[in-house]
This record gives structure tokens, C-alpha cells and sequence, in this order.
């Protein structure tokens, strides 16, 4: 299992071993983001990160609300160590480049290309798309990820996880909210009750 001291030794974090985590922890899902909700459904719970479920913070107060939602619920749920921040960016070829002027490599440029992922395989092999992930470490304590935090409010950035070191949980926040993925279905409904205001008034839960 990927553990705090492996994550980063002086060095940079091993891909490998973040895949063999992932896969054994998550086996019915690849890291991408969008796709948690539906591979572990019984796990999972969506938060929306302002009142009455605005969608975009227009004001300072506003962006308070929503960096305050995001800490709460990572807070409770305890990161014990590192923060591991995987981003995503998208392209047309197999092969990885980077530029710098992008929201991603500007705010998480520390991050070491961990998988290329085709996301369909049915789609014309003339047009395909990748998601390049990459992985980082931040050492954790309330708001040492804001800046993503942010980026991703404003639709700047997506695709993004968040997760302890030993990928127990899983916290993606999308514009608008985030998804949590959850251990058990019984941690999902203890912090599901915890914020009853957060959620959505929809059926479905989004």
C-alpha cells in the first residue's frame, strides 16, 4: 500500500506504486474524476459548495463559503499526513507536453505525469482523447489546497482528486460542489447527515 514515507522520500513520488494503491483500493474504476459517482454509488455523496446551490461564486464572501465547505468536510475527513493532488489536463496524442501558461502546470507544477488514459475506446481512432494525469503531495493542514480549490470554482481547472496518502477516500471537487467517495456506505451516511444543508434537493442526489 502506498503510505506516507513512500509517497516522497527526498524524491519524487513513485507512479507505480500509486497505481498498485489505486487499483487495489478502487478496482472498479479508473482516476477519473467524473467517473467515481457511478463506479461506487453506494459511497458515495455530493456536496454543494453554496447556499440554495449557486453554481458560481460571484463575491469574496461567496468564494469564503465555498473554501470554507471544501476544508470542513477534508478536515473530517483526515488526511493523517500528506495530501495527494492529481489534475488532469486533456490531449489529442498519446504523448505528454507541457506549458506552462496552463492553469494545471501553473498550480500544480510539481506534478509527476502518473497515467495517460484513453477516454473512450470506441471512439473514432481518428479523433481520440486522452486524460493526462499527474500526482503531487502537499503536506496537509486547513487550506493548503485553496488555490486548486479556487481554480476549480471558477472552472479553471478539472478532473481533479484529492485523497490521503493511502487513497482511503477520494474527494473530487468539481464548479459547484464536490463528490466524496467513501470507505463504507456507513461513513457515507455519517457525513451525509453531518451536512444535511449542503445537498442537493434533487433525488439523484446531484
Amino acid at each position: 500500500m502506498l503510505q506516507e514515507d513512500d509517497v516522497r522520500q527526498d524524491g519524487p513520488i513513485d507512479p507505480h506504486l500509486a497505481t498498485e494503491t489505486w487499483n487495489s483500493r478502487w478496482p472498479e474504476c479508473r482516476p477519473i474524476a467524473h467517473e467515481l459517482k457511478i463506479a461506487y454509488t453506494n459511497r458515495w455523496i455530493r456536496f454543494h459548495s453554496l447556499p440554495q446551490s449557486k453554481r458560481y461564486p460571484d463575491t469574496e464572501p461567496e468564494y469564503a463559503v465555498v473554501l470554507h465547505r471544501h476544508n470542513t468536510v477534508l478536515d473530517e475527513l483526515d488526511v493523517r499526513g500528506s495530501l495527494l493532488v492529481i489534475t488532469a489536463d486533456w490531449t489529442d496524442v498519446a504523448g505528454v507536453s507541457f506549458d506552462p501558461r496552463q492553469t494545471r502546470a501553473r498550480l500544480a507544477a510539481d506534478g509527476v505525469h502518473w497515467q495517460t488514459i484513453l477516454e473512450d475506446p470506441d471512439d473514432d481512432p481518428e479523433y481520440p482523447a486522452y486524460t493526462q494525469l499527474y500526482i503531487s503531495t502537499r503536506p496537509w493542514k486547513t487550506g493548503i489546497a485553496d488555490d486548486i480549490l479556487r481554480a476549480v470554482a471558477d472552472d479553471e481547472l478539472g478532473g481533479v482528486i484529492l485523497a490521503p496518502s493511502d487513497l482511503r477516500w477520494l474527494y473530487h471537487p468539481y464548479d459547484g460542489g464536490a463528490d466524496v467517495i467513501l470507505p463504507t456506505p456507513a461513513e457515507r451516511d455519517t457525513l451525509k447527515e453531518r451536512h444535511q444543508t449542503w445537498l442537493s434537493t434533487h433525488p439523484s442526489g446531484l
